[in-house]
């Protein structure tokens, strides 16, 4: 596929549509994302991620400067290159952060990809692999919008719920960028998110 005709970000306003990645371990969500994106991102969108991991996390060695300044307890450190630049927020005894207050510190977007968080209420697209031996989401969870299988779309799936075949990443992009044109608000925890 390539030019992809999907209204852009307005400056300032936040990270454009989410859409959720969903599903068990296993299943392909990153592999799926990481295809996404090099596509969209291949048509000159931009996309953001929002990955959530239910481990601790170590982006530096212990011994770097940066690391060295979070652990003698710097609330948050940038660390900024001509390269890249990453914030570390130590959260020290504190709640994780909402999914909401992570998505306001990210720059605008054509489309912010999450994934993990399937207990936020957001449109989700779910990858299920009944191999793996887990139930789908699908199933008690009406904010899932399409799956991508491996398998054909089972009988009892509810009306208006896309299939998608996760062999076929260009059906996919389709479908994602077909709902981006029809969705360029969507609901985050109850409230519109340009």
């Amino acid at each position: 596929m390539s030019d992809i005709d999907v209204p852009g970000p307005t400056r300032g306003q936040g990270p454009g549509p989410v859409l959720g990645v969903v599903g068990w371990s296993g299943s392909g969500k990153t592999t799926l994302l990481e295809g996404l994106v090099a596509r969209l991102a291949q048509d000159g969108l931009r996309v953001n991620i929002v990955k959530h991991s239910h481990h601790d996390i170590e982006l530096e060695p212990p011994r770097k400067d940066s690391a060295r300044l979070r652990l003698a307890g710097a609330a948050e450190v940038m660390i900024a290159s001509p390269f890249r630049i990453a914030i570390m927020r130590e959260l020290r005894a504190e709640p994780e952060p909402g999914l909401d207050e992570l998505l306001a510190r990210l720059s605008p977007a054509d489309l912010t990809l999450v994934e993990g968080y399937k207990w936020e209420s957001l449109p989700k697209l779910e990858v299920h692999r009944p191999s793996l031996g887990k139930p789908p989401l699908f199933r008690d969870d009406v904010t899932i919008l399409a799956v991508v299988s491996d398998v054909a779309r089972p009988l009892d799936a509810r009306a208006g719920l896309a299939w998608l075949d996760l062999n076929d990443l260009g059906r996919v992009v389709d479908w994602l960028c077909g709902w981006l044109k029809a969705h360029p608000q969507v609901l985050v925890d109850g409230a519109v998110k340009d």
